[in-house]
């Protein structure tokens, strides 16, 4: 998918919600553990109940991954449950890869060819070798961390080095790699403040933004300092939509939830057009 793609579907449906779809088989219905494949039976649901309010999913893939085999069939599945029946959704492996060149081309197999992902999520700690094999595919997309919701965030990531933030030096850097407009980058919405300064560094690329709802964020101040006329925002909520119910009305609870951030979401939209 391209960014102009994704962009149109933001605009056509008033939304730029991501939906974490992170399954924890601790805290699915219990109804659902009776099924096959309780975990794609889980994310199918969600998936038709929300699909039409959020232009993008994004399975962590540790909690896939900690279920063995079964749990990556469940991935595909659901990977490719959402790029046939819904294809304009805009897919991303959070999966947080990242190492040496070879080893990351491997990796970017696996998650654009393999499983069709349109992007995944890259740690950037071992540099641009370490990044670059993923940014060589076409209209797939490297999300690079860049500023993280956790408090451990601050061990690193905010530590000033040669007068300035390490942060901003890795995006500084990482706009010297070969095929950079490939990138988009996380940074958590519990550091709303900061976007200004990441705006500054970065003022086009799309942020994808974790941390709104259980972890606290305020998507209005989010909006405020780091929306671009583009838009050139992906809010992900994960706990707080696809927990929202737990007995066999728990989809559409989930979809009510997606429905109040999507339409907070159309209110600064229309402001923003008519501003």
């Amino acid at each position: 998918m391209t960014t102009q793609q994704l962009i149109a579907e933001i605009k056509k449906k008033k939304s730029f919600l991501c939906i974490g779809l992170d399954v924890d088989l601790q805290k699915i219905p219990e109804h659902l553990l009776k099924e096959e494949d309780p975990i794609f039976s889980f994310n199918k649901a969600i998936i038709d109940a929300t699909h039409h309010l959020c232009v993008s999913y994004k399975p962590n893939t540790a909690f896939y991954e900690a279920y063995g085999i079964k749990g990556w069939k469940a991935l595909e599945k659901t990977i490719n449950y959402i790029n046939d029946k819904y294809p304009e959704i805009f897919t991303i492996a959070d999966a947080k890869r990242g190492d040496i060149g070879n080893t990351s081309t491997m990796y970017a197999k696996a998650f654009f060819e393999d499983l069709a992902f349109d992007s995944v999520t890259v740690a950037p700690y071992m540099g641009k070798d370490s990044v670059e094999p993923f940014l060589a595919f076409d209209n797939k997309h490297t999300i690079m961390l860049a500023l993280t919701s956790n408090k451990g965030a601050f061990d690193f990531q905010t530590k000033i080095i040669d007068g300035k933030e390490v942060y901003k030096q890795v995006l500084e850097t990482s706009k010297t790699w070969q095929n950079s407009k490939n990138l988009m980058y996380v940074v958590g919405a519990t550091k709303a403040e900061y976007f200004t300064e990441i705006r500054k560094i970065i003022p086009e690329s799309f942020l994808l933004v974790p941390g709104v709802g259980a972890q606290g964020g305020n998507l209005q101040d989010v909006c405020t300092y780091g929306m671009t006329d583009n838009i050139g925002l992906l809010i992900n909520s994960s706990r707080g939509i696809i927990y929202a119910g737990n007995d066999e009305n728990f989809a559409t609870a989930s979809a009510n939830k997606a429905k109040e951030l999507q339409q907070q979401m159309e209110t600064i939209l229309n402001k923003k057009s008519q501003g």
